[in-house]
């Protein structure tokens, strides 16, 4: 039997930005429930790959609330140990998350959202998506990928680098995640690396504790009003942890431009030049995951909520929180979450305390 419960917030995604909006709900003492389509704690974290590191020490990636505890013999936590931290604080904060529950629609209810699932339907007089991008790989449509005989991952499908021992491996995108994979998979196969442009990386003093300082400064311009300031962009994309610093030294990173097309056996350029592989590793971003407000008929061609700081132009009663810089300065970051999370907050408890 189906039951519709009825709650004034409902919260969707029980990853690092659904929990830091819920930690405000609860200090507002809001009745909220946060609705999860994982099988346990952590967000996507327990699904990243095994070698994954932090920019960041600990004392600079945490939620709002309570410090992340350092990883013993780790100056930088693993994906392992954040997924533990996740999973602490939902307890620790007594945060009401009910799971494994898929939302599959958000439509409109009269004065309310109505949030259908797999199971029982919820009613809200606000909703907060906080789904991320995980389950939204994007690869490019480039011409050949359906011809290309070898194998085709995205990073959401890598986790070690057992098994591709001595094959030829095509690793794509300029980002980080690309060259942490780069790094350890050339030390075990013959790797080439393609970006669309040319790597950019930080200085080597740079990490993560400077994201935080920019973070900050972004949200302390966007408080006042004013520009924001100069962002990390400006000074590269790729942070170099030791594992990129090693495959630096070993010259494992020399970038390659991107291919034009795929064939039977590898990849092609322009200008006519061709290299077989076994393996292409699509190292290329996400998009945000929104399939449950396309009733609301709210996202635009770009794949996105027009959004005025985290609420919707359009729809007043949602907000998205956590889904990278158009919803708040480095909110896909575990600090950042938190600051997008309380100023989410803090407009939907004014909404209800005006009505």
């Amino acid at each position: 039997m189906h039951t519709e419960h009825t709650v004034d917030v409902a919260v969707i995604g029980g990853g690092q930005a659904g929990l830091a909006t819920g930690y405000f709900l609860r200090r507002a003492k809001t009745d909220f429930v946060i609705l999860d389509a994982g099988n346990g704690s952590g967000g996507s974290w327990p699904e990243y790959w095994d070698s994954l590191r932090l920019f960041s020490p600990a004392a600079h990636s945490m939620l709002p609330g309570w410090w992340m505890p350092e990883e013993e013999g780790r100056e930088y936590p693993s994906a392992a140990h954040v997924a533990w931290y996740l999973g602490e604080y939902e307890r620790r904060y007594d945060l009401p998350v009910r799971r494994p529950v898929r939302v599959r629609r958000v439509e409109r209810a009269g004065d309310r959202l109505r949030l259908t699932t797999d199971g029982d339907t919820w009613s809200a007089r606000h909703v907060i998506s906080a789904t991320g991008t995980w389950r939204s790989p994007h690869i490019p449509d480039l011409p050949g990928r359906d011809v290309f005989e070898g194998g085709q991952l995205h990073t959401v499908d890598y986790h070690r680098p057992d098994g591709f021992a001595g094959r030829r491996v095509v690793v794509v995108g300029g980002g980080n995640s690309a060259a942490q994979i780069l790094a350890e998979l050339s030390e075990v196969a013959d790797t080439t690396w393609v970006t669309a442009r040319r790597p950019r990386f930080l200085p080597d003093d740079v990490d993560g504790r400077a994201l935080f300082a920019i973070a900050t400064g972004a949200r302390k311009a966007a408080d006042r009003g004013e520009p924001s300031p100069a962002g990390i962009a400006d000074l590269g994309d790729i942070v170099v942890v030791p594992s990129v610093r090693g495959a630096r030294e070993r010259g494992a990173l020399k970038a390659e431009p991107m291919f034009d097309h795929l064939t039977r056996t590898g990849v092609a350029w322009a200008d006519g030049t061709t290299m077989d592989c076994d393996v292409i590793l699509w190292c290329t971003g996400f998009r945000p995951v929104l399939d449950h407000l396309a009733p609301l008929g709210l996202v635009d061609e770009r794949g996105r909520v027009p959004v005025v700081g985290t609420r919707s132009r359009a729809e007043p009663r949602l907000h998205l929180v956590g889904y990278g810089d158009w919803t708040g300065p480095a909110s896909a970051t575990l600090i950042g979450a938190g600051r997008t999370a309380k100023a989410a907050v803090a407009e939907v408890v004014g909404s209800l305390r005006e009505g």
